[in-house]
Protein backbone atom coordinates (compact mmCIF):
# COMPACT_ATOMS: atom_id res chain seq x y z
CA UNK A 1 0.00 0.00 0.00
CA UNK A 2 1.43 3.36 -1.05
CA UNK A 3 2.03 5.91 1.71
CA UNK A 4 2.15 9.68 1.41
CA UNK A 5 3.02 12.00 4.26
CA UNK A 6 0.95 15.15 4.61
CA UNK A 7 2.32 18.14 6.50
CA UNK A 8 -0.89 20.07 7.04
CA UNK A 9 -1.57 23.70 7.78
CA UNK A 10 -4.86 25.55 8.14
CA UNK A 11 -7.81 25.23 5.75
CA UNK A 12 -9.74 22.58 3.83
CA UNK A 13 -7.11 21.58 1.29
CA UNK A 14 -5.42 18.95 3.52
CA UNK A 15 -8.82 17.32 4.10
CA UNK A 16 -9.64 17.33 0.38
CA UNK A 17 -6.26 15.78 -0.41
CA UNK A 18 -6.59 13.07 2.23
CA UNK A 19 -10.09 12.22 1.03
CA UNK A 20 -8.95 11.97 -2.60
CA UNK A 21 -5.96 9.83 -1.61
CA UNK A 22 -8.14 7.48 0.42
CA UNK A 23 -10.39 7.03 -2.62
CA UNK A 24 -7.30 5.89 -4.58
CA UNK A 25 -6.21 3.46 -1.87
CA UNK A 26 -3.31 5.63 -0.70
CA UNK A 27 -2.51 5.80 3.02
CA UNK A 28 -2.04 9.37 4.19
CA UNK A 29 0.16 9.92 7.24
CA UNK A 30 -1.18 13.26 8.44
CA UNK A 31 0.86 15.67 10.57
CA UNK A 32 -0.92 18.82 11.71
CA UNK A 33 1.65 21.52 12.43
CA UNK A 34 -0.64 24.23 13.87
CA UNK A 35 -3.46 23.94 16.43
CA UNK A 36 -5.93 25.43 13.91
CA UNK A 37 -5.65 22.48 11.48
CA UNK A 38 -9.10 21.23 10.44
CA UNK A 39 -10.07 18.46 12.93
CA UNK A 40 -11.68 16.47 10.11
CA UNK A 41 -8.21 15.59 8.84
CA UNK A 42 -7.78 13.19 11.75
CA UNK A 43 -10.87 11.33 10.54
CA UNK A 44 -9.98 10.99 6.85
CA UNK A 45 -6.22 10.36 7.13
CA UNK A 46 -4.94 6.83 7.73
CA UNK A 47 -3.12 8.16 10.79
CA UNK A 48 -2.78 11.61 12.29
CA UNK A 49 -0.62 13.39 14.84
CA UNK A 50 -0.26 17.02 15.88
CA UNK A 51 3.34 18.27 16.06
CA UNK A 52 3.98 22.01 16.03
CA UNK A 53 6.01 23.23 13.05
CA UNK A 54 8.70 24.49 15.46
CA UNK A 55 9.43 20.87 16.48
CA UNK A 56 10.88 19.76 13.17
CA UNK A 57 12.99 16.93 14.58
CA UNK A 58 9.86 15.21 15.95
CA UNK A 59 8.22 15.55 12.53
CA UNK A 60 11.19 13.94 10.81
CA UNK A 61 11.30 11.09 13.34
CA UNK A 62 7.62 10.34 12.72
CA UNK A 63 8.12 10.27 8.94
CA UNK A 64 11.09 7.93 9.34
CA UNK A 65 9.16 5.69 11.73
CA UNK A 66 6.32 5.42 9.22
CA UNK A 67 8.80 4.80 6.38
CA UNK A 68 7.47 7.73 4.40
CA UNK A 69 9.53 8.69 1.35
CA UNK A 70 7.07 11.10 -0.30
CA UNK A 71 5.16 13.97 1.27
CA UNK A 72 3.01 16.91 0.27
CA UNK A 73 2.69 20.30 1.98
CA UNK A 74 -0.85 21.68 2.11
CA UNK A 75 -2.74 24.34 4.02
CA UNK A 76 -1.76 27.73 5.36
CA UNK A 77 1.42 27.80 7.41
CA UNK A 78 2.00 31.54 7.17
CA UNK A 79 4.32 33.39 9.51
CA UNK A 80 1.48 35.20 11.27
CA UNK A 81 0.06 31.87 12.50
CA UNK A 82 3.50 30.50 13.40
CA UNK A 83 4.46 33.61 15.39
CA UNK A 84 1.11 33.69 17.20
CA UNK A 85 1.85 30.46 19.10
CA UNK A 86 5.40 31.39 20.19
CA UNK A 87 6.62 27.79 20.27
CA UNK A 88 10.34 27.58 20.94
CA UNK A 89 12.07 26.13 17.84
CA UNK A 90 14.09 22.97 18.29
CA UNK A 91 17.78 22.67 17.46
CA UNK A 92 17.09 21.44 13.93
CA UNK A 93 15.00 24.52 13.14
CA UNK A 94 17.65 26.84 14.61
CA UNK A 95 20.34 25.22 12.45
CA UNK A 96 18.21 25.78 9.34
CA UNK A 97 17.58 29.40 10.32
CA UNK A 98 21.31 29.99 10.71
CA UNK A 99 21.85 29.12 7.03
CA UNK A 100 19.13 31.33 5.55
CA UNK A 101 19.78 34.54 3.62
CA UNK A 102 16.31 35.87 4.55
CA UNK A 103 13.01 34.69 6.03
CA UNK A 104 10.68 35.03 3.04
CA UNK A 105 8.03 32.34 2.54
CA UNK A 106 9.83 30.72 -0.41
CA UNK A 107 13.19 30.76 1.36
CA UNK A 108 11.76 29.08 4.45
CA UNK A 109 9.81 26.45 2.51
CA UNK A 110 12.67 25.61 0.15
CA UNK A 111 14.91 25.14 3.20
CA UNK A 112 12.39 22.61 4.54
CA UNK A 113 12.28 20.89 1.14
CA UNK A 114 16.09 20.64 1.12
CA UNK A 115 16.11 19.25 4.66
CA UNK A 116 13.56 16.61 3.67
CA UNK A 117 15.58 15.70 0.56
CA UNK A 118 18.67 15.19 2.72
CA UNK A 119 16.66 12.57 4.63
CA UNK A 120 15.55 10.82 1.43
CA UNK A 121 12.04 12.31 1.46
CA UNK A 122 10.77 14.00 -1.71
CA UNK A 123 8.07 16.66 -1.82
CA UNK A 124 5.29 16.04 -4.35
CA UNK A 125 3.41 18.54 -6.50
CA UNK A 126 0.67 19.90 -4.20
CA UNK A 127 -1.93 19.51 -6.93
CA UNK A 128 -1.17 15.89 -7.86
CA UNK A 129 -4.54 14.68 -6.54
CA UNK A 130 -6.32 18.04 -6.59
CA UNK A 131 -6.31 19.11 -10.25
CA UNK A 132 -10.14 18.90 -10.48
CA UNK A 133 -10.22 21.81 -7.99
CA UNK A 134 -8.41 24.12 -10.44
CA UNK A 135 -10.98 25.75 -12.76
CA UNK A 136 -10.32 26.54 -16.41
CA UNK A 137 -10.97 30.04 -17.85
CA UNK A 138 -14.48 31.39 -17.56
CA UNK A 139 -17.09 33.02 -15.36
CA UNK A 140 -17.79 30.78 -12.36
CA UNK A 141 -20.57 32.80 -10.73
CA UNK A 142 -24.10 33.53 -11.93
CA UNK A 143 -23.33 37.21 -12.44
CA UNK A 144 -20.88 38.17 -15.17
CA UNK A 145 -18.54 41.10 -14.55
CA UNK A 146 -19.14 44.58 -15.91
CA UNK A 147 -16.56 46.17 -18.21
CA UNK A 148 -15.27 48.24 -15.27
CA UNK A 149 -14.94 45.12 -13.12
CA UNK A 150 -13.11 43.30 -15.93
CA UNK A 151 -10.65 46.18 -16.15
CA UNK A 152 -10.04 45.93 -12.39
CA UNK A 153 -9.67 42.15 -12.67
CA UNK A 154 -7.00 42.40 -15.38
CA UNK A 155 -5.15 45.13 -13.49
CA UNK A 156 -5.44 43.25 -10.19
CA UNK A 157 -4.20 39.95 -11.61
CA UNK A 158 -1.20 41.73 -13.16
CA UNK A 159 -0.36 43.34 -9.81
CA UNK A 160 -0.86 40.06 -7.92
CA UNK A 161 1.64 38.39 -10.24
CA UNK A 162 4.16 41.15 -9.64
CA UNK A 163 3.99 40.94 -5.84
CA UNK A 164 4.16 37.15 -6.19
CA UNK A 165 7.36 37.53 -8.16
CA UNK A 166 8.78 39.45 -5.22
CA UNK A 167 7.59 36.71 -2.79
CA UNK A 168 5.45 39.19 -0.86
CA UNK A 169 2.03 37.57 -1.27
CA UNK A 170 -0.47 36.38 -3.87
CA UNK A 171 -3.46 38.69 -3.35
CA UNK A 172 -4.22 42.32 -4.06
CA UNK A 173 -7.38 44.38 -3.60
CA UNK A 174 -8.06 47.05 -6.22
CA UNK A 175 -10.66 49.67 -7.10
CA UNK A 176 -10.77 51.77 -10.27
CA UNK A 177 -7.38 50.27 -11.21
CA UNK A 178 -5.74 51.54 -8.04
CA UNK A 179 -4.30 49.24 -5.39
CA UNK A 180 -6.11 49.37 -2.05
CA UNK A 181 -4.20 46.57 -0.26
CA UNK A 182 -1.39 44.09 -0.87
CA UNK A 183 -1.17 40.78 0.96
CA UNK A 184 1.86 40.30 3.17
CA UNK A 185 2.33 38.48 6.47
CA UNK A 186 -1.31 38.98 7.59
CA UNK A 187 -2.73 36.59 4.96
CA UNK A 188 -5.45 36.79 2.33
CA UNK A 189 -8.52 37.33 4.51
CA UNK A 190 -7.03 40.22 6.49
CA UNK A 191 -5.77 41.79 3.25
CA UNK A 192 -9.27 41.63 1.76
CA UNK A 193 -10.87 43.22 4.81
CA UNK A 194 -8.28 46.00 4.93
CA UNK A 195 -8.64 46.67 1.21
CA UNK A 196 -12.42 46.88 1.52
CA UNK A 197 -12.14 49.34 4.39
CA UNK A 198 -9.67 51.57 2.54
CA UNK A 199 -11.65 51.39 -0.70
CA UNK A 200 -14.97 51.94 1.08
CA UNK A 201 -16.45 48.86 -0.57
CA UNK A 202 -16.96 48.12 -4.25
CA UNK A 203 -13.49 46.54 -4.50
CA UNK A 204 -12.14 43.68 -6.60
CA UNK A 205 -9.98 40.90 -5.15
CA UNK A 206 -7.30 39.30 -7.35
CA UNK A 207 -5.38 36.13 -6.50
CA UNK A 208 -2.61 34.71 -8.67
CA UNK A 209 0.10 32.09 -8.65
CA UNK A 210 3.65 33.40 -8.62
CA UNK A 211 5.29 33.81 -12.06
CA UNK A 212 7.65 30.93 -11.26
CA UNK A 213 5.26 29.06 -8.96
CA UNK A 214 6.73 25.91 -7.42
CA UNK A 215 3.73 23.58 -7.48
CA UNK A 216 5.13 21.64 -4.52
CA UNK A 217 4.04 24.35 -2.10
CA UNK A 218 2.09 27.58 -1.61
CA UNK A 219 -0.28 27.04 -4.56
CA UNK A 220 -2.93 29.79 -4.24
CA UNK A 221 -6.41 28.80 -3.12
CA UNK A 222 -9.82 30.32 -2.46
CA UNK A 223 -12.98 29.03 -0.82
CA UNK A 224 -16.03 29.96 1.26
CA UNK A 225 -13.88 31.81 3.82
CA UNK A 226 -12.60 34.03 1.01
CA UNK A 227 -16.18 35.00 0.14
CA UNK A 228 -16.97 35.65 3.83
CA UNK A 229 -14.08 38.10 3.98
CA UNK A 230 -15.19 39.72 0.72
CA UNK A 231 -18.71 40.18 2.08
CA UNK A 232 -17.27 41.89 5.17
CA UNK A 233 -15.18 44.10 2.90
CA UNK A 234 -18.03 45.03 0.57
CA UNK A 235 -16.12 43.45 -2.34
CA UNK A 236 -18.02 42.91 -5.59
CA UNK A 237 -15.65 40.79 -7.68
CA UNK A 238 -13.03 38.06 -7.44
CA UNK A 239 -10.56 37.03 -10.14
CA UNK A 240 -8.28 34.00 -9.86
CA UNK A 241 -5.66 32.62 -12.20
CA UNK A 242 -7.22 29.84 -14.28
CA UNK A 243 -5.62 26.40 -14.03
CA UNK A 244 -3.27 27.50 -11.24
CA UNK A 245 -5.61 28.30 -8.32
CA UNK A 246 -7.34 25.75 -6.10
CA UNK A 247 -11.03 26.30 -5.38
CA UNK A 248 -12.08 24.52 -2.18
CA UNK A 249 -15.75 23.70 -1.44
CA UNK A 250 -16.65 25.19 -4.81
CA UNK A 251 -20.41 24.65 -4.52
CA UNK A 252 -20.58 26.34 -1.11
CA UNK A 253 -18.30 29.16 -2.25
CA UNK A 254 -20.39 29.92 -5.33
CA UNK A 255 -23.64 29.72 -3.36
CA UNK A 256 -22.36 32.40 -0.96
CA UNK A 257 -21.08 34.54 -3.84
CA UNK A 258 -24.32 34.28 -5.81
CA UNK A 259 -26.38 35.27 -2.78
CA UNK A 260 -24.40 38.53 -2.64
CA UNK A 261 -24.20 39.02 -6.44
CA UNK A 262 -20.39 38.71 -6.28
CA UNK A 263 -18.92 37.92 -9.69
CA UNK A 264 -16.07 35.38 -9.91
CA UNK A 265 -13.87 34.86 -12.96
CA UNK A 266 -11.02 32.42 -13.66
CA UNK A 267 -8.70 34.30 -16.02
CA UNK A 268 -5.59 33.02 -17.85
CA UNK A 269 -2.49 34.57 -16.32
CA UNK A 270 -0.80 35.06 -19.69
CA UNK A 271 -3.54 37.49 -20.75
CA UNK A 272 -2.65 40.09 -18.12
CA UNK A 273 1.04 40.76 -18.61
CA UNK A 274 0.57 44.46 -19.43
CA UNK A 275 -1.08 47.26 -17.46
CA UNK A 276 -4.45 48.44 -18.79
Amino acid sequence: MKKIGLIAGVGRLPVEFARAARGMGVHVIGIGVLPEVDPELAQVAHSYEYINIAKLDRIFKLLKREKVTEITLLGKINKELVYAHKELPDLRVLKIFSRLKNFSDDTLTLALVDELAAEGISVLDQTELLRPLMPQPGVLSKRSPTEAELADMRFGLTMAKQIGGLDIGQTVVVKNRAIMAVEAIEGTDACIRRGGQLGRGGVTVAKSAKPQQDMRFDVPGVGPDTIDSMIQAGAVALVIEAGRTLVVDREKMLEKADQQAITIVAMPGDEVTEHD
